[in-house]
């Protein structure tokens, strides 16, 4: 178990350099769209649909990263106050929940890739470019991050993380 929990780890992180990739690809294409289009005089013909496929790629394509390094926002309230057990309840069931959510959107987009990709259907501008390419990021990224949801529940399960990164015993209120 401990593989497949490593490999998912150096997975999502690859994914993370990918999106961090995407990202930085955006940004030196929105400034050579400004230098052509202001400077130049030139129009932009591929800038805009590369820099919008480029961030959406970049979002669904770092969502595994983002899971593995708990950077999501996370309201840890109810956590803090349960036990041990209850913690652990509460996070299986909640990735329970996420994993499920993860992979019903991922089979829909995947359909949509798919009839995308059969269909043969371009973008509507002069550069016209296949939107299979950019449709995958749905049902790629998803299906990574229920992968690791599921390497997160294993985690759980055999004690190699703990619910919400907490180790202590639950809050109490203290009066002066």
């Amino acid at each position: 178990m401990g593989v497949f929990i490593a490999a998912v780890r150096r997975l999502s992180q690859l994914c993370g350099i990918l999106a961090a990739l995407l990202l930085l690809a955006a940004v030196l294409v929105v400034c050579q769209l400004v230098f052509v289009r202001y400077v130049l005089g030139a129009s932009a013909v591929w800038q805009h649909e590369f820099v919008t496929f480029s961030l959406i790629g970049s979002t669904f394509l770092g969502a595994p990263y983002l899971l593995l390094t708990h950077g999501h926002v996370n309201v840890d309230l109810l956590p803090l106050y349960l036990g041990r057990r209850g913690r652990l309840l509460l996070a299986l069931l909640a990735s329970g929940v996420s994993l499920a959510f993860c992979l019903i959107v991922a089979g829909a987009g995947l359909a949509w890739w798919h009839e995308a990709w059969a269909a043969d259907w371009h973008g509507e501008t002069v550069w016209a470019p296949p939107l299979w390419i950019p449709y995958f990021a749905l049902p790629l990224g998803l299906g990574l991050l229920a992968l690791q949801y599921v390497a997160d529940i294993a985690a759980l399960l055999t004690g190699r993380a703990m619910p919400f990164g907490l180790t202590g015993e639950p809050a109490t209120e203290t009066r002066p």
